[in-house]
Protein backbone atom coordinates (compact mmCIF):
# COMPACT_ATOMS: atom_id res chain seq x y z
CA UNK A 1 0.00 0.00 0.00
CA UNK A 2 1.36 3.41 -0.89
CA UNK A 3 1.80 6.04 1.77
CA UNK A 4 -0.30 9.18 1.53
CA UNK A 5 1.45 12.44 1.24
CA UNK A 6 1.67 14.69 4.23
CA UNK A 7 0.47 18.13 3.28
CA UNK A 8 0.75 21.45 5.00
CA UNK A 9 -2.32 23.51 5.71
CA UNK A 10 -3.91 24.61 2.41
CA UNK A 11 -4.46 28.21 1.45
CA UNK A 12 -8.19 27.93 2.22
CA UNK A 13 -7.72 25.99 5.45
CA UNK A 14 -9.94 28.32 7.52
CA UNK A 15 -12.83 27.83 5.08
CA UNK A 16 -12.26 24.07 4.99
CA UNK A 17 -12.14 23.89 8.78
CA UNK A 18 -15.46 25.75 9.10
CA UNK A 19 -17.09 23.31 6.66
CA UNK A 20 -15.72 20.37 8.69
CA UNK A 21 -17.16 21.88 11.87
CA UNK A 22 -20.54 22.32 10.18
CA UNK A 23 -20.51 18.71 8.97
CA UNK A 24 -19.52 17.42 12.39
CA UNK A 25 -22.21 19.51 14.07
CA UNK A 26 -24.84 18.08 11.73
CA UNK A 27 -23.78 14.52 12.52
CA UNK A 28 -23.73 15.10 16.29
CA UNK A 29 -26.85 17.27 16.40
CA UNK A 30 -29.10 14.69 14.81
CA UNK A 31 -28.48 12.27 17.65
CA UNK A 32 -30.33 14.56 20.06
CA UNK A 33 -32.49 17.02 18.10
CA UNK A 34 -35.59 14.81 18.11
CA UNK A 35 -35.75 14.04 21.81
CA UNK A 36 -38.17 16.94 22.40
CA UNK A 37 -39.99 16.53 19.08
CA UNK A 38 -40.77 12.81 19.39
CA UNK A 39 -44.15 13.12 21.15
CA UNK A 40 -45.42 15.33 18.30
CA UNK A 41 -43.89 13.14 15.60
CA UNK A 42 -45.38 9.88 16.85
CA UNK A 43 -48.73 11.60 17.34
CA UNK A 44 -48.87 12.85 13.75
CA UNK A 45 -47.56 9.60 12.22
CA UNK A 46 -49.51 7.29 14.59
CA UNK A 47 -46.46 5.28 15.63
CA UNK A 48 -46.11 5.37 19.40
CA UNK A 49 -44.97 1.74 19.52
CA UNK A 50 -42.04 2.55 17.19
CA UNK A 51 -40.99 5.79 18.89
CA UNK A 52 -37.63 4.55 20.22
CA UNK A 53 -36.53 3.52 16.72
CA UNK A 54 -36.40 7.14 15.55
CA UNK A 55 -33.31 7.59 17.71
CA UNK A 56 -32.07 3.98 17.79
CA UNK A 57 -31.98 3.63 13.97
CA UNK A 58 -29.71 6.67 13.69
CA UNK A 59 -27.34 5.61 16.48
CA UNK A 60 -27.13 2.05 15.18
CA UNK A 61 -26.34 3.06 11.60
CA UNK A 62 -23.84 5.74 12.68
CA UNK A 63 -22.00 3.38 15.04
CA UNK A 64 -21.80 0.58 12.47
CA UNK A 65 -20.61 2.99 9.79
CA UNK A 66 -17.74 4.49 11.81
CA UNK A 67 -15.10 1.75 11.29
CA UNK A 68 -16.10 1.38 7.62
CA UNK A 69 -15.58 5.09 6.96
CA UNK A 70 -12.25 5.05 8.76
CA UNK A 71 -10.96 2.16 6.64
CA UNK A 72 -12.31 3.52 3.34
CA UNK A 73 -10.91 6.97 4.07
CA UNK A 74 -7.43 5.56 4.67
CA UNK A 75 -7.65 3.47 1.50
CA UNK A 76 -9.41 5.72 -1.00
CA UNK A 77 -8.75 9.23 0.23
CA UNK A 78 -11.04 11.17 2.52
CA UNK A 79 -12.39 13.81 0.15
CA UNK A 80 -14.57 11.43 -1.88
CA UNK A 81 -15.67 9.51 1.21
CA UNK A 82 -16.49 12.78 3.03
CA UNK A 83 -18.66 14.09 0.19
CA UNK A 84 -20.38 10.70 -0.05
CA UNK A 85 -21.15 10.76 3.69
CA UNK A 86 -22.70 14.24 3.41
CA UNK A 87 -24.73 13.06 0.40
CA UNK A 88 -26.10 10.09 2.34
CA UNK A 89 -26.92 12.32 5.29
CA UNK A 90 -28.81 14.78 3.09
CA UNK A 91 -30.64 11.97 1.26
CA UNK A 92 -31.81 10.59 4.61
CA UNK A 93 -32.89 14.09 5.67
CA UNK A 94 -35.07 14.42 2.54
CA UNK A 95 -36.67 11.01 3.15
CA UNK A 96 -37.42 11.96 6.77
CA UNK A 97 -38.73 15.40 5.83
CA UNK A 98 -41.20 13.86 3.39
CA UNK A 99 -42.11 10.85 5.56
CA UNK A 100 -45.82 10.11 5.83
CA UNK A 101 -45.51 7.15 8.19
CA UNK A 102 -43.17 5.83 10.86
CA UNK A 103 -41.63 3.13 8.64
CA UNK A 104 -40.44 5.72 6.11
CA UNK A 105 -39.20 8.00 8.88
CA UNK A 106 -37.18 5.22 10.53
CA UNK A 107 -35.70 4.17 7.17
CA UNK A 108 -34.70 7.77 6.52
CA UNK A 109 -33.12 8.00 9.97
CA UNK A 110 -31.04 4.90 9.22
CA UNK A 111 -29.77 6.46 5.98
CA UNK A 112 -29.06 9.66 7.90
CA UNK A 113 -27.09 7.66 10.45
CA UNK A 114 -24.99 6.00 7.76
CA UNK A 115 -23.96 9.45 6.63
CA UNK A 116 -23.77 10.99 10.10
CA UNK A 117 -21.23 8.47 11.38
CA UNK A 118 -18.99 9.37 8.46
CA UNK A 119 -19.33 13.11 9.04
CA UNK A 120 -17.91 12.86 12.55
CA UNK A 121 -15.10 10.42 11.72
CA UNK A 122 -13.93 11.90 8.42
CA UNK A 123 -14.00 15.48 9.77
CA UNK A 124 -11.54 14.53 12.51
CA UNK A 125 -9.42 12.51 10.08
CA UNK A 126 -9.21 15.35 7.52
CA UNK A 127 -7.84 17.68 10.19
CA UNK A 128 -5.30 14.95 10.99
CA UNK A 129 -4.35 14.80 7.29
CA UNK A 130 -3.72 18.53 7.10
CA UNK A 131 -2.18 19.41 10.48
CA UNK A 132 0.67 17.73 12.43
CA UNK A 133 -0.29 16.36 15.88
CA UNK A 134 1.28 19.13 17.94
CA UNK A 135 -0.50 21.92 16.08
CA UNK A 136 -3.59 19.77 15.61
CA UNK A 137 -4.57 20.12 19.28
CA UNK A 138 -5.75 23.68 18.63
CA UNK A 139 -8.16 22.47 15.94
CA UNK A 140 -9.38 19.27 17.62
CA UNK A 141 -10.47 21.25 20.71
CA UNK A 142 -13.39 23.10 19.05
CA UNK A 143 -14.44 19.81 17.47
CA UNK A 144 -14.68 18.36 20.97
CA UNK A 145 -16.80 21.31 22.04
CA UNK A 146 -19.23 20.49 19.21
CA UNK A 147 -20.30 17.29 21.01
CA UNK A 148 -21.24 19.15 24.17
CA UNK A 149 -22.92 21.92 22.20
CA UNK A 150 -25.04 19.48 20.19
CA UNK A 151 -26.17 17.67 23.34
CA UNK A 152 -27.78 20.85 24.67
CA UNK A 153 -28.68 22.72 21.48
CA UNK A 154 -30.25 19.64 19.86
CA UNK A 155 -33.22 19.25 22.22
CA UNK A 156 -33.72 23.03 22.41
CA UNK A 157 -33.69 23.45 18.63
CA UNK A 158 -35.94 20.44 18.11
CA UNK A 159 -38.46 21.76 20.61
CA UNK A 160 -38.44 25.28 19.15
CA UNK A 161 -38.88 24.07 15.55
CA UNK A 162 -41.70 21.75 16.57
CA UNK A 163 -43.54 24.42 18.52
CA UNK A 164 -42.97 27.34 16.13
CA UNK A 165 -42.97 25.67 12.72
CA UNK A 166 -42.99 21.91 12.15
CA UNK A 167 -40.83 19.01 13.27
CA UNK A 168 -40.03 18.46 9.56
CA UNK A 169 -37.90 21.61 9.64
CA UNK A 170 -35.47 19.72 11.88
CA UNK A 171 -34.64 17.82 8.66
CA UNK A 172 -34.95 20.61 6.13
CA UNK A 173 -32.41 22.85 7.90
CA UNK A 174 -29.77 20.20 7.16
CA UNK A 175 -29.99 20.79 3.40
CA UNK A 176 -28.45 24.27 3.02
CA UNK A 177 -25.74 23.55 5.58
CA UNK A 178 -24.90 20.17 4.05
CA UNK A 179 -24.83 21.54 0.50
CA UNK A 180 -22.54 24.34 1.65
CA UNK A 181 -20.16 21.80 3.21
CA UNK A 182 -20.14 19.77 -0.03
CA UNK A 183 -19.41 22.88 -2.11
CA UNK A 184 -16.50 23.93 0.10
CA UNK A 185 -15.07 20.40 0.15
CA UNK A 186 -15.32 20.06 -3.63
CA UNK A 187 -13.64 23.41 -4.34
CA UNK A 188 -11.17 24.05 -1.52
CA UNK A 189 -10.25 20.67 -0.05
CA UNK A 190 -6.93 19.21 -1.23
CA UNK A 191 -5.92 15.93 0.33
CA UNK A 192 -3.36 13.16 -0.33
CA UNK A 193 -3.95 11.01 -3.41
CA UNK A 194 -4.23 7.32 -2.69
CA UNK A 195 -3.92 4.75 -5.43
CA UNK A 196 -4.66 1.42 -3.78
CA UNK A 197 -6.78 -1.62 -4.36
CA UNK A 198 -9.51 -1.82 -1.75
CA UNK A 199 -10.36 -5.22 -0.29
CA UNK A 200 -13.62 -4.97 1.63
CA UNK A 201 -13.91 -7.13 4.73
CA UNK A 202 -17.50 -8.14 4.05
CA UNK A 203 -17.76 -10.90 6.67
CA UNK A 204 -16.11 -8.76 9.36
CA UNK A 205 -18.43 -5.86 8.54
CA UNK A 206 -21.51 -8.09 8.72
CA UNK A 207 -20.45 -9.59 12.06
CA UNK A 208 -19.64 -6.15 13.44
CA UNK A 209 -23.08 -4.91 12.38
CA UNK A 210 -24.73 -7.90 14.08
CA UNK A 211 -22.66 -7.42 17.25
CA UNK A 212 -23.38 -3.68 17.47
CA UNK A 213 -27.10 -4.20 16.77
CA UNK A 214 -27.45 -6.83 19.49
CA UNK A 215 -25.42 -4.73 21.95
CA UNK A 216 -27.32 -1.49 21.35
CA UNK A 217 -30.74 -3.15 21.42
CA UNK A 218 -29.83 -5.07 24.58
CA UNK A 219 -28.81 -1.81 26.26
CA UNK A 220 -31.78 0.19 24.90
CA UNK A 221 -34.55 -2.35 25.47
CA UNK A 222 -33.39 -4.08 28.65
CA UNK A 223 -35.38 -2.92 31.65
CA UNK A 224 -37.36 -0.59 29.39
CA UNK A 225 -39.45 -2.21 26.65
CA UNK A 226 -38.66 -5.67 28.06
CA UNK A 227 -37.69 -7.05 31.45
CA UNK A 228 -34.06 -8.12 31.83
CA UNK A 229 -35.27 -11.71 32.20
CA UNK A 230 -37.29 -11.58 28.98
CA UNK A 231 -36.20 -14.17 26.36
CA UNK A 232 -35.69 -11.37 23.81
CA UNK A 233 -33.16 -9.60 26.06
CA UNK A 234 -31.42 -12.86 26.93
CA UNK A 235 -31.29 -13.71 23.23
CA UNK A 236 -29.80 -10.31 22.39
CA UNK A 237 -27.15 -10.75 25.07
CA UNK A 238 -26.25 -14.18 23.74
CA UNK A 239 -26.24 -12.88 20.18
CA UNK A 240 -23.94 -10.02 21.14
CA UNK A 241 -21.43 -12.36 22.80
CA UNK A 242 -21.50 -14.79 19.87
CA UNK A 243 -21.20 -12.04 17.23
CA UNK A 244 -18.33 -10.24 19.02
CA UNK A 245 -16.48 -13.54 19.44
CA UNK A 246 -16.92 -14.45 15.78
CA UNK A 247 -15.91 -10.92 14.77
CA UNK A 248 -12.59 -11.16 16.62
CA UNK A 249 -11.86 -14.59 15.11
CA UNK A 250 -12.63 -13.36 11.59
CA UNK A 251 -10.60 -10.16 11.99
CA UNK A 252 -7.54 -12.19 13.01
CA UNK A 253 -7.51 -13.82 9.58
CA UNK A 254 -8.85 -11.03 7.36
CA UNK A 255 -6.47 -9.56 4.77
CA UNK A 256 -7.84 -6.03 5.31
CA UNK A 257 -9.74 -6.14 8.64
CA UNK A 258 -12.32 -3.46 9.27
CA UNK A 259 -10.89 -3.03 12.79
CA UNK A 260 -7.25 -4.18 12.63
CA UNK A 261 -6.39 -6.13 15.77
CA UNK A 262 -2.85 -4.75 15.80
CA UNK A 263 -4.38 -1.53 17.17
CA UNK A 264 -4.84 -3.36 20.47
CA UNK A 265 -1.10 -3.97 20.70
CA UNK A 266 -0.72 -0.25 21.42
CA UNK A 267 -1.00 0.55 25.16
CA UNK A 268 -1.91 4.12 24.27
CA UNK A 269 -4.84 2.98 22.10
CA UNK A 270 -6.10 0.54 24.74
CA UNK A 271 -5.89 2.94 27.67
CA UNK A 272 -7.25 5.99 25.80
CA UNK A 273 -10.15 3.99 24.33
CA UNK A 274 -11.08 2.43 27.67
CA UNK A 275 -10.84 5.84 29.32
CA UNK A 276 -13.19 7.31 26.73
CA UNK A 277 -15.68 4.47 27.15
CA UNK A 278 -15.73 4.65 30.95
CA UNK A 279 -15.33 8.33 31.76
CA UNK A 280 -16.86 10.17 28.80
CA UNK A 281 -19.37 7.46 27.93
CA UNK A 282 -20.72 7.22 31.46
CA UNK A 283 -19.83 10.61 32.95
CA UNK A 284 -21.04 12.96 30.25
CA UNK A 285 -24.14 11.06 29.23
CA UNK A 286 -25.32 10.23 32.75
CA UNK A 287 -25.51 13.95 33.50
CA UNK A 288 -26.92 15.04 30.14
CA UNK A 289 -29.38 12.14 30.05
CA UNK A 290 -30.91 12.43 33.49
CA UNK A 291 -30.25 15.87 34.94
CA UNK A 292 -32.95 17.60 32.79
CA UNK A 293 -35.60 15.24 34.17
CA UNK A 294 -34.27 15.77 37.68
CA UNK A 295 -34.41 19.55 37.26
CA UNK A 296 -37.97 19.43 35.93
CA UNK A 297 -39.28 17.13 38.63
CA UNK A 298 -37.46 18.53 41.65
CA UNK A 299 -37.25 22.23 40.79
CA UNK A 300 -40.41 22.49 38.67
CA UNK A 301 -38.69 24.09 35.66
CA UNK A 302 -40.02 23.63 32.13
CA UNK A 303 -38.43 21.37 29.52
CA UNK A 304 -36.90 24.38 27.75
CA UNK A 305 -35.57 25.80 31.02
CA UNK A 306 -34.00 22.45 31.94
CA UNK A 307 -32.20 22.46 28.60
CA UNK A 308 -30.97 26.01 29.15
CA UNK A 309 -29.69 25.01 32.58
CA UNK A 310 -27.25 22.64 30.84
CA UNK A 311 -25.54 25.62 29.17
CA UNK A 312 -22.91 25.67 31.97
CA UNK A 313 -21.82 22.24 30.72
CA UNK A 314 -21.31 23.60 27.19
CA UNK A 315 -19.40 26.56 28.61
CA UNK A 316 -17.23 24.23 30.68
CA UNK A 317 -16.47 21.95 27.73
CA UNK A 318 -15.68 24.87 25.43
CA UNK A 319 -13.39 26.71 27.87
CA UNK A 320 -11.31 23.72 28.90
CA UNK A 321 -11.21 22.15 25.42
CA UNK A 322 -9.91 25.35 23.85
CA UNK A 323 -7.42 26.15 26.63
CA UNK A 324 -6.09 22.59 26.84
CA UNK A 325 -5.75 22.50 23.05
CA UNK A 326 -3.63 25.65 23.11
CA UNK A 327 -1.45 24.27 25.92
CA UNK A 328 -0.96 20.93 24.12
CA UNK A 329 0.16 22.75 20.99
CA UNK A 330 2.62 24.79 23.03
CA UNK A 331 4.09 21.96 25.13
CA UNK A 332 3.47 18.82 23.08
CA UNK A 333 2.17 17.11 26.24
CA UNK A 334 -1.31 15.74 26.92
CA UNK A 335 -1.28 13.30 29.86
CA UNK A 336 -2.05 15.89 32.55
CA UNK A 337 -5.42 16.73 30.98
CA UNK A 338 -7.16 13.33 31.30
CA UNK A 339 -5.74 13.02 34.81
CA UNK A 340 -7.12 16.43 35.80
CA UNK A 341 -10.44 15.70 34.08
CA UNK A 342 -11.03 12.44 35.95
CA UNK A 343 -10.09 14.03 39.29
CA UNK A 344 -12.64 16.80 38.67
CA UNK A 345 -15.32 14.22 37.78
CA UNK A 346 -14.64 12.28 40.99
CA UNK A 347 -15.12 15.47 43.01
CA UNK A 348 -18.24 16.48 41.04
CA UNK A 349 -19.83 13.04 41.43
CA UNK A 350 -19.19 13.14 45.18
CA UNK A 351 -20.69 16.64 45.43
CA UNK A 352 -23.75 15.72 43.34
CA UNK A 353 -24.37 12.71 45.55
CA UNK A 354 -25.11 15.20 48.35
CA UNK A 355 -27.88 17.07 46.49
CA UNK A 356 -31.07 17.65 48.45
CA UNK A 357 -34.35 19.47 47.84
CA UNK A 358 -32.84 22.49 49.61
CA UNK A 359 -29.81 22.68 47.29
CA UNK A 360 -30.02 26.01 45.41
CA UNK A 361 -30.36 25.77 41.65
CA UNK A 362 -27.21 27.86 41.04
CA UNK A 363 -25.19 25.28 42.95
CA UNK A 364 -26.47 22.47 40.71
CA UNK A 365 -25.49 24.57 37.66
CA UNK A 366 -21.97 24.99 39.07
CA UNK A 367 -21.64 21.21 39.39
CA UNK A 368 -22.91 20.77 35.82
CA UNK A 369 -20.38 23.33 34.59
CA UNK A 370 -17.53 21.55 36.42
CA UNK A 371 -18.56 18.25 34.85
CA UNK A 372 -18.43 19.92 31.43
CA UNK A 373 -14.98 21.31 32.20
CA UNK A 374 -13.78 17.80 33.05
CA UNK A 375 -15.15 16.34 29.82
CA UNK A 376 -13.63 19.20 27.81
CA UNK A 377 -10.19 18.25 29.10
CA UNK A 378 -10.57 14.75 27.69
CA UNK A 379 -13.01 14.46 24.79
CA UNK A 380 -10.56 15.32 21.98
CA UNK A 381 -7.34 14.86 23.97
CA UNK A 382 -7.89 11.11 23.93
CA UNK A 383 -8.53 11.09 20.16
CA UNK A 384 -5.37 13.12 19.61
CA UNK A 385 -3.30 10.78 21.80
CA UNK A 386 -4.49 7.80 19.76
CA UNK A 387 -3.82 9.53 16.43
CA UNK A 388 -0.33 10.51 17.59
CA UNK A 389 0.49 6.88 18.46
CA UNK A 390 0.09 5.66 14.86
CA UNK A 391 1.48 6.69 11.46
CA UNK A 392 -0.56 9.12 9.37
CA UNK A 393 -1.59 6.40 6.91
CA UNK A 394 -3.71 4.78 9.66
CA UNK A 395 -5.17 7.95 11.15
CA UNK A 396 -8.69 7.30 9.82
CA UNK A 397 -8.73 3.71 11.08
CA UNK A 398 -7.57 4.59 14.61
CA UNK A 399 -9.86 7.64 14.82
CA UNK A 400 -12.90 5.63 13.80
CA UNK A 401 -12.03 2.73 16.13
CA UNK A 402 -11.63 5.09 19.10
CA UNK A 403 -14.96 6.82 18.37
CA UNK A 404 -16.64 3.46 17.67
CA UNK A 405 -15.85 2.02 21.09
CA UNK A 406 -16.63 5.33 22.83
CA UNK A 407 -20.09 5.34 21.20
CA UNK A 408 -20.72 1.79 22.40
CA UNK A 409 -19.50 2.77 25.87
CA UNK A 410 -21.86 5.74 25.90
CA UNK A 411 -24.79 3.52 24.88
CA UNK A 412 -24.05 0.90 27.53
CA UNK A 413 -23.26 3.49 30.21
CA UNK A 414 -26.43 5.46 29.58
CA UNK A 415 -28.48 2.27 29.63
CA UNK A 416 -26.87 1.07 32.87
CA UNK A 417 -27.46 4.38 34.67
CA UNK A 418 -30.98 4.58 33.22
CA UNK A 419 -31.90 1.07 34.32
CA UNK A 420 -30.59 1.70 37.81
CA UNK A 421 -32.41 5.02 38.06
CA UNK A 422 -35.70 3.64 36.70
CA UNK A 423 -35.60 0.64 39.04
CA UNK A 424 -34.89 2.75 42.12
CA UNK A 425 -37.57 5.30 41.16
CA UNK A 426 -40.21 2.62 40.58
CA UNK A 427 -39.47 1.05 43.99
CA UNK A 428 -39.69 4.35 45.83
CA UNK A 429 -42.86 5.55 44.12
CA UNK A 430 -44.51 2.15 44.57
CA UNK A 431 -43.66 2.26 48.26
CA UNK A 432 -45.62 5.54 48.49
CA UNK A 433 -48.56 4.43 46.34
CA UNK A 434 -51.32 6.82 47.34
CA UNK A 435 -54.52 7.77 45.50
CA UNK A 436 -53.51 6.18 42.22
CA UNK A 437 -49.93 7.47 42.18
CA UNK A 438 -48.81 3.90 41.49
CA UNK A 439 -45.26 3.30 40.29
CA UNK A 440 -45.11 6.69 38.54
CA UNK A 441 -44.69 5.44 34.97
CA UNK A 442 -47.25 7.94 33.71
CA UNK A 443 -45.96 10.91 35.69
CA UNK A 444 -44.97 13.99 33.74
CA UNK A 445 -43.44 17.25 35.05
CA UNK A 446 -46.73 19.08 34.39
CA UNK A 447 -48.68 16.43 36.29
CA UNK A 448 -46.26 16.60 39.22
CA UNK A 449 -46.65 20.38 39.42
CA UNK A 450 -50.43 19.92 39.54
CA UNK A 451 -50.38 17.36 42.38
CA UNK A 452 -51.41 18.28 45.90
CA UNK A 453 -48.43 19.48 47.91
CA UNK A 454 -48.15 16.30 50.00
CA UNK A 455 -48.06 14.05 46.91
CA UNK A 456 -45.72 16.40 45.08
CA UNK A 457 -43.27 16.17 47.97
CA UNK A 458 -43.43 12.39 47.78
CA UNK A 459 -42.57 12.44 44.07
CA UNK A 460 -39.76 14.96 44.55
CA UNK A 461 -38.29 12.94 47.40
CA UNK A 462 -38.51 9.77 45.30
CA UNK A 463 -36.64 11.38 42.41
CA UNK A 464 -33.91 12.62 44.73
CA UNK A 465 -33.59 9.23 46.44
CA UNK A 466 -33.53 7.46 43.07
CA UNK A 467 -30.94 9.56 41.22
CA UNK A 468 -28.66 11.26 43.75
CA UNK A 469 -27.09 8.08 45.24
CA UNK A 470 -26.20 6.91 41.72
CA UNK A 471 -23.69 9.75 41.50
CA UNK A 472 -21.92 8.23 44.50
CA UNK A 473 -21.87 4.88 42.67
CA UNK A 474 -20.05 6.65 39.82
CA UNK A 475 -17.16 7.67 42.09
CA UNK A 476 -15.42 4.25 41.93
CA UNK A 477 -16.08 4.16 38.17
CA UNK A 478 -14.30 7.50 37.74
CA UNK A 479 -11.59 6.34 40.18
CA UNK A 480 -10.94 3.43 37.80
CA UNK A 481 -10.73 6.05 35.05
CA UNK A 482 -8.12 7.93 37.10
CA UNK A 483 -6.02 4.76 37.34
CA UNK A 484 -6.23 4.44 33.55
CA UNK A 485 -5.33 8.12 33.07
CA UNK A 486 -2.26 7.69 35.30
CA UNK A 487 -1.30 4.60 33.26
CA UNK A 488 -1.69 6.43 29.92
CA UNK A 489 1.70 6.49 28.22
CA UNK A 490 2.64 9.96 27.00
CA UNK A 491 4.21 10.09 23.57
CA UNK A 492 5.13 13.74 22.89
CA UNK A 493 2.99 15.20 20.11
CA UNK A 494 4.93 15.15 16.86
CA UNK A 495 5.80 18.39 15.10
CA UNK A 496 5.72 18.72 11.31
CA UNK A 497 9.19 17.25 10.61
CA UNK A 498 8.69 14.30 12.97
CA UNK A 499 5.24 13.70 11.53
CA UNK A 500 6.60 13.56 7.99
CA UNK A 501 9.44 11.25 9.03
CA UNK A 502 7.24 8.72 10.83
CA UNK A 503 5.09 8.07 7.80
CA UNK A 504 7.85 7.61 5.28
CA UNK A 505 8.35 9.04 1.88
CA UNK A 506 6.00 11.78 0.64
CA UNK A 507 4.17 10.89 -2.54
CA UNK A 508 3.15 13.39 -5.17
CA UNK A 509 -0.32 14.55 -6.09
CA UNK A 510 -3.46 15.67 -4.37
CA UNK A 511 -7.12 15.55 -5.11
Amino acid sequence: MSHPSITTRPRHFALVFVSLMVAMLLGALDQTIFSTALPTIVGELHGLEHMAWVTTAYILAATIGMPVYGKLGDALGRKTVFITAIGLFLAGSVVCGLAGDMTTLIAGRAVQGLGGGGLMIISQSIVADLVPPRERAKYMAPMGAVFGLSSVVGPLLGGWLTDSHSWRWAFWINLPLGLLAIAVAAVALRLPRRVVRVRIDYLGTALMAAAVTCTVLFASWGGNQYAWSDPIIIGLAGGAVAAWTAFVLVERRAAEPIVPLHLFRSPIFNVATLLGMIVIGVGMFAIIGYMPTYLQMVYGVTATESGLLLIPMVAGITITAMSSGALMSRTGRYKIFPITGTVILIVVAALMSQLTVETPLWQVCVYIGLAGAAVGLMVQTLVLAVQNAFPAREVGTVTSANNFFREIGATLGTAAVGALFAGRLTDRLAAHAVNGLGDGRSLTPALVRALPENLRQIVVASYIDALVPIFLYLVPVFAAGLVLALALKEKPLADNDEWRAQDGKVSAGSV
